[in-house]
């Protein structure tokens, strides 16, 4: 063999070996309860003050939809990395802590900074609630049914009409994907009704490539869900939180939704799935494949936002798989004239926001993070901001800024803190 044949296999290997060190470095450690947002985190401003005694627990239920081919489906639902067109549905039980945790000793390190180890949110266990072949209609099916007149009680009981999806990223499991659904609702103050759509993620970075196959036949499924739950439940909006390459599911799943139905209008399509915000922390997906499926649908999303660490080691790797950027630390370099030009527009003059999460501007950040959406307190308490009060950036306390092509884009300031602070100390406990 050639030297530099063999120079070139030895860097591959490198390459392949350091990937599989960072990523699975941060996906196999237990999912532990998140720092405090900041804007909870000094204990002036309790998001739980007002919420009643049955949520003064440790238990945080989610709602549950999956597409994973289920080899057993009662009494503890047992699920494959098979992707199909059917959707599973039911309740994820997820504890933080062991049975020794109690709520004032949660409810101290969720409204502080407290610098004690933070206990471990697991999955007890889920409860299947109905199975809507692809061919079914909810009519025709009583457990389904019965799933989404539980979704409209949770909504009528919570003091926020919106629903959070959340969609995970890639080398996941069903635990992790329902423990890191249930610690959002929790900091939201239990106020917003969460569903985890658990997409069949092959749980091993060794499988990336499966987990893309399984994203992309998950597109579909994923879209009927979100039209199901536009059509069933009372939800004022509905909101999805999609995390790294949980982002090749819900991109495209976007753009089939901005399909009208034949004779519908496009106002018309956008009241029918009342779609709010739309949140892509650290995408992992092709930027010109991103930029692209962004025309066909932003004109119906009320706002979609890009959370990006231009460090991001994850992402960097990603892209050398993908032999392309990733939407999450893009090379604008990349896209044609059209395209920049969109994307300049869509920053400037729809609502299209890109956050730049820059460990040059924020305490404490890992230059290289890419979970910083749940491990850093000045990104999560943005977002909660965003979900919550359905506030734009500069109400937010984010600076506005642009890059040389013309994109505006918005950074943290350096007295973020203190502006998060502000913006919730009106609605303490609202």
């Amino acid at each position: 063999m050639h030297p530099s044949q063999v120079g070139i296999r030895r860097a591959a290997r490198l390459v392949l070996s350091l990937l599989a060190v960072v990523l699975l470095a941060g996906c196999y450690a237990p999912v532990r309860l998140m720092p405090t947002p900041v804007s909870f985190s000094n204990g002036d401003i309790d998001p739980f003050e007002k919420i009643g005694e049955k949520l003064k627990t440790t238990d945080v239920p989610v709602f549950y939809a999956t597409n994973r081919l289920a080899l057993i489906e009662h009494p503890d639902p047992v699920h494959t990395i098979v992707p199909t067109d059917d959707l599973r549905m039911g309740v994820a039980h997820v504890r933080v802590g062991d049975e020794s945790l109690d709520w004032e000793t949660l409810h101290r390190l969720s409204t502080s900074a407290d610098p004690d180890e933070r206990p471990i949110v697991h999955l007890e266990r889920l409860e299947q609630k109905a199975v809507l072949r692809s061919n079914e209609d909810v009519k025709n099916s009583p457990e389904a049914q019965a799933f989404f007149a539980m979704i409209n009680k949770a909504l009528a009981a919570s003091p926020n009409s919106e629903l959070l999806i959340y969609v995970h990223g890639s080398n996941n499991t069903v635990p992790r994907a329902a423990a890191q659904a249930a610690q959002f609702r929790h900091f939201t103050g239990r106020r917003m009704v969460v569903l985890v759509f658990m997409w069949p993620s092959a749980g091993s970075i060794l499988r990336y490539l499966t987990d893309v196959n399984n994203a992309a036949s998950t597109v579909e499924p994923f879209a009927r869900m979100v039209e199901l739950l536009g059509e069933n439940t009372t939800a004022s909006k509905i909101d999805v939180l999609a995390y790294s390459a949980g982002a090749q599911v819900l991109s495209p799943a976007l753009v089939r939704l901005g399909t009208p139905r034949p004779g519908e209008t496009r106002a018309q399509l956008q009241q029918r799935l009342r779609l709010g915000q739309i949140y892509f922390a650290a995408p992992d997906i092709d930027t010109r494949r991103f930029v692209n499926e962004l025309t066909g649908y932003i004109d119906i999303i009320e706002r979609v936002s890009i959370a990006a660490n231009l460090n991001d080691s994850v992402l960097r790797f990603a892209a050398i798989v993908g032999r392309a950027s990733r939407a999450g630390r893009p090379d604008v370099t990349e896209l044609d004239e059209e395209q920049t030009r969109f994307l300049v527009d869509a920053s400037r003059k729809l609502r299209f926001d890109l956050i730049r999460v820059d460990p040059n501007d924020i305490p404490n950040l890992p230059e290289s993070s890419h979970a910083f959406w749940y491990d850093d307190p000045w990104v999560s308490g943005d977002m909660v901001a965003q979900f919550l009060l359905n506030a734009p950036p500069p109400r937010r306390g984010l600076d506005e800024q642009q890059t040389p092509g013309g994109a505006r884009y918005w950074r943290f300031p350096a007295d973020f803190y203190d502006r998060i602070y502000q913006l919730f100390r009106p609605r303490a406990g609202g």
